[in-house]
């Protein structure tokens, strides 16, 4: 996943583009010809911190000297007037001009100017600062301290009613919900920064967002999102120049090729986004594009490509102490090498990949403890602080008021313990009453549970009516395995078979929802696909998707309410004499298995149901030979949670299962099937209806 942007880094990335190094060059000269006619006052120092930070935005020669020196004789000058103000002006430039470079000074000088504004009382001081520890924080990749910042500036944002400060905040409220993979609650708050940025039309801060949603969306999975909003901060960038954005922006758009395995696209995209950032020092940036880039090279097949990009992150990482992209670097050197049948350069990437993750890890946990430890500290502190002035007004009020106040504490005390024993006594009384009137409530529970449970294990005798019963199956298309799971007594996945002359029309079909509702759709479904053929009598699978999308779309038209239910489905159209196979799918791919190697015909896009860009559905055309297998499913294996960390199963582990098994007979490749998917699934609850069949031609 991308790193967050917080836009301090792309706004420096941005400048150096939008300012060319002679125009930026020219600006110092200027300013330095007016320091050197300024008078000894606080504009002076604001002054040197001005040239500070127009240096740092350069790439000339002897930076860090002119920073440097200009940033003391400013510190200098503020300890000589005495000025708080300007002393934090200083100290809050150092933060920002040596953020990169030297992250640690910086934050030491961030704490001291921090300091020194709640003496003052400065809050907008405060917001500033709390700004810039906040970035460096993220920056270390401690996001627990991050959010302890951001919420104090959420609360001055809050006490100063600033519109300004508040989408700040927000800004970084999201980056904090999309660092911990809360991509909905990011979503929401980057979108609040959107909406006031949109309105200042602030191009730059638009474009940081509109790439931030870029990440969410990928976060998301939902990559059409991804990309749409990767484009719009394009729009803003491009204009401006921005190159470093525009590399933050394609990169995002590459990745969502990559998840729908579009690996050439991606490609693209990652070189454009590796072009430009070629002139500039975004070295975290350059080593994630240079990883993307080896990993596609890899999924394409091209290993010396994916080496020479993959060696590229790893030396640079190496040289900057990112371990957070080294070790992508090292698993995907594994990778390229497990590849290319090089064991031992594989396993020994491979460990030092494992070397690196559990540093990382530990890294971050450290963080942590050390975060727990600074706010107990801290709680301690403000404890003996408080003990400390009860002390001393127990001793200026004498011994008289001590008596006077353990007298008055007691005769309260009192009153309290019996105003509190006639409240437990009420209570019990209460909670005696409430128990006769639960148990009461619960019996008629249960009897209402029973009529429910009854009710639906009959709905469950009718559905059953639907489908096709096995034995009849078996008979046309005698090697051939079901695996038909139900999440509960009724399902919304259902599969459906019709015989015409000498063809086999079968399908696996999956309706919207689960349970009683899913049940009641494919009802709807079931009788839209008899219609289909019987009445009308179309057995092309493309034409007769088009007609029950027609039938189901009439059947729920009727009803007042905006009903959006129907199914994705996976339609073979089976010749046995001829072998010849013709298969439609919405949403449901095909797999069938041929001389060895799985091959996978993508369905359309689109549902059976409601759609913006309903198209005709294509009908695909098979040859196939004797002893080719067929599978056709919906999605509830592949999305079924478990394993050792609790994750879904996914496509490809399935393919794989399926691939190993397939010159099974095809009863033993149902049971292991349903055996992997128990052993999978262990003590966790099945989350959807799931349906697999498999054929053999």
């Amino acid at each position: 996943m991308k790193r967050k942007i917080k836009y301090i880094f792309i706004l420096l990335g941005s400048i150096l583009c939008v300012n060319p190094i002679f125009g930026q060059n020219h600006k110092i000269d200027s300013l330095e010809k007016i320091i050197s006619k300024a008078k000894e006052d606080t504009n002076k120092i604001f002054l040197l911190c001005k040239i500070a930070e127009e240096v740092d935005r350069c790439e000339c020669d002897s930076t860090h000297t002119i920073i440097n020196k200009s940033l003391d004789e400013g510190l200098a000058l503020a300890e000589k007037l005495n000025s708080p103000k300007g002393k934090i002006k200083v100290l809050l430039c150092i933060g920002r001009t040596q953020l990169i470079m030297k992250p640690g000074y910086a934050l030491s000088k961030l704490f001291e100017a921090l300091k020194l504004a709640e003496s003052i009382k400065n809050i907008n001081f405060q917001f500033d600062i709390n700004l810039q520890i906040s970035n460096l924080y993220f920056k270390l990749g401690n996001y627990s301290e991050d959010a302890v910042y951001v919420y104090k500036n959420l609360k001055i944002a809050e006490q100063l009613h600033d519109s300004g400060k508040l989408a700040t905040a927000y800004h970084q409220l999201g980056n904090l919900y999309s660092d911990e993979g809360n991509y909905s609650d990011a979503i929401k708050f980057q979108t609040k920064d959107l909406q006031f940025q949109l309105k200042q039309r602030d191009s730059m801060r638009i474009s940081h967002e509109y790439v931030n949603l870029g990440i969410d969306y990928l976060g998301l999975a939902n990559y059409d999102s991804a990309i749409y909003y990767s484009n719009k901060a394009l729009s803003f960038q491009i204009p401006m120049q921005n190159k470093v954005g525009q590399a933050y922006s394609l990169d995002i758009i590459g990745e969502s090729y990559s998840a729908i395995k579009d690996y050439q696209k991606a490609l693209d995209f990652f070189l454009s986004a590796n072009e430009c950032l070629a002139p500039y020092n975004d070295n975290g940036q350059k080593i994630d594009t240079w990883n993307d880039i080896g990993k596609t090279y890899l999924q394409l097949k091209n290993y010396d490509k994916a080496l020479q990009f993959y060696f590229k992150a790893k030396n640079l990482a190496v040289e900057d102490k990112i371990y957070k992209y080294l070790v992508d670097a090292y698993y995907g050197l594994s990778g390229v090498y497990e590849a290319k049948n090089n064991s031992n350069d594989a396993l020994k990437y491979y460990k030092l990949y494992s070397n690196y993750k559990d540093s990382v890890f530990n890294s971050e946990k450290a963080n942590k403890i050390t975060s727990l430890g600074y706010q107990y500290q801290h709680e301690k502190e403000e404890e003996k602080h408080q003990f400390e002035e009860e002390k001393k007004e127990l001793k200026q009020e004498g011994e008289s008021k001590r008596i006077r106040i353990l007298i008055n504490s007691f005769v309260v005390g009192f009153i309290l313990l019996l105003t509190l024993l006639f409240y437990i006594y009420r209570s019990f009384r209460n909670k005696h009453k409430a128990n006769i009137i639960i148990s009461r409530q619960n019996k008629m529970m249960e009897v209402k549970q029973k009529e429910i449970l009854d009710s639906i294990t009959y709905a469950k005798r009718l559905q059953d009516a639907i489908l096709p019963p096995l034995s009849i199956i078996k008979k046309y298309l005698p090697e051939s395995f079901l695996l038909y799971k139900p999440k509960d007594i009724v399902a919304g996945d259902f599969y459906w078979m019709e015989r015409t002359g000498d063809t086999i029309l079968i399908a696996a079909a999956d309706s919207t929802g689960h349970g009683v509702p899913g049940a009641l759709v494919s009802v709807v479904c079931s009788n839209a696909l008899n219609r289909t053929v019987k009445e009308f009598h179309i057995t092309e699978p493309g034409k007769i998707l088009d007609k029950v999308r027609e039938l189901v779309l009439e059947t729920f038209e009727k009803s007042e309410d905006n009903v959006q239910d129907g199914m994705d489905i996976s339609l073979c159209c089976i010749n046995t004499n001829t072998k010849e196979v013709e298969w439609s799918g919405a949403y449901n791919s095909l797999w069938y298995i041929q001389k060895g190697e799985i091959h996978e015909i993508p369905a359309d896009k689109q549902p059976i149901g409601k759609h913006d860009k309903a198209q005709p559905f294509n009908t695909h055309n098979l040859n196939l030979q004797k002893g080719d297998t067929l599978y056709l499913f919906t999605d509830g294996y592949a999305d079924q949670f478990g394993g050792p960390k609790g994750k879904k199963f996914k496509y490809k582990q399935m393919e794989e299962l399926l691939l190993v098994n397939s010159v099974k007979p095809m009863e033993e490749q149902k049971s292991i099937l349903e055996t992997t998917l128990n052993e999978w699934k262990g003590d966790l609850e099945q989350v959807d209806d799931i349906l697999v069949m498999g054929i053999r031609v």
